[in-house]
């Protein structure tokens, strides 16, 4: 019988590091909303042009700002339960 060496039988087993780097993304990944950050940043602009263009629009310019204001806390939120849930994904 031929004695195992200890170096081969950890050979095919990956590096703890390597496992927890592993589970680190992986967790980031969970964490990014891809889609509900494009979503943001878009609302951010719409506010932005809203606030520059003129306010002789009847009063639906001020409440379209509410509006994407609202939109933008709405967005927020869910960013901020999917990552205290795990929600991951785009």
């Amino acid at each position: 019988m031929q004695k195992e060496n200890d170096n081969d039988r950890y050979q095919n087993l990956p590096p703890r590091a390597t496992i927890g780097l592993f589970a680190a993304t992986v967790k980031s990944a969970e964490a990014y909303q891809g889609n509900m950050e494009r979503a943001l940043g878009s609302l951010q602009e719409a506010l932005q042009s809203l606030q520059e263009s003129t306010p002789n629009k009847g009063g639906h310019r001020e409440r379209a700002m509410n509006l994407v204001r609202q939109a933008m806390a709405e967005t927020q939120a869910g960013i901020q339960f999917a990552n205290q849930h795990g929600g991951g994904g785009y």
